[in-house]
């Protein structure tokens, strides 16, 4: 299904290496694949290959049964655009579903140099809390920030 104002989502969007983004990427038809845990260790690898090839630095992640939020730090070798079609089609293919894994598009939010990073990681990891999938966050497996270590 195309969404009407899908086109929308990219006006005004730029790619600024060094720049701090906060992007959503959704499952097609919000498909819960990420349920199964070596399902959703494949997209975390996806993210660490980003990391280690010095597309993006991971600040915080979760992967959702049904969606991925992403606080990166843009590398300076591709674009966010790119990177995040990277991202979607590199991990599709170690899934080998067979089928579309993602929706076309993303969301993304440029933050702010006023806005606290560690309130949004913050934010961004306790998403399976606020879902009601655990209790704890320690409970749930696909997840992680910088500032663990």
């Amino acid at each position: 299904m195309t969404k009407p104002h899908a086109a929308n989502l990219r006006k005004g969007r730029v790619s600024i290496p060094g720049q701090i983004y906060l992007v959503t990427c959704v499952t097609e038809d919000r498909a819960p694949l990420f349920r199964d845990f070596a399902t959703g260790r494949k997209v975390v690898s996806v993210l660490r290959h980003h990391e280690e090839n010095g597309n993006a630095q991971t600040l915080a992640y979760v992967l959702m049964p049904d969606h991925l939020h992403w606080l990166l730090a843009l590398g300076e070798k591709l674009s966010l655009s790119r990177l995040l079609a990277s991202l979607k089609s590199y991990s599709a293919r170690r899934i080998g579903s067979g089928g579309q894994v993602w929706q076309k598009g993303f969301h993304d939010h440029a933050v702010r140099s006023d806005e606290d990073v560690r309130k949004i990681a913050r934010y961004v990891v306790a998403n399976p809390l606020r879902a009601g999938l655990v209790q704890k966050l320690g409970d749930y497996p696909l997840w992680d920030a910088i500032w663990l270590s």
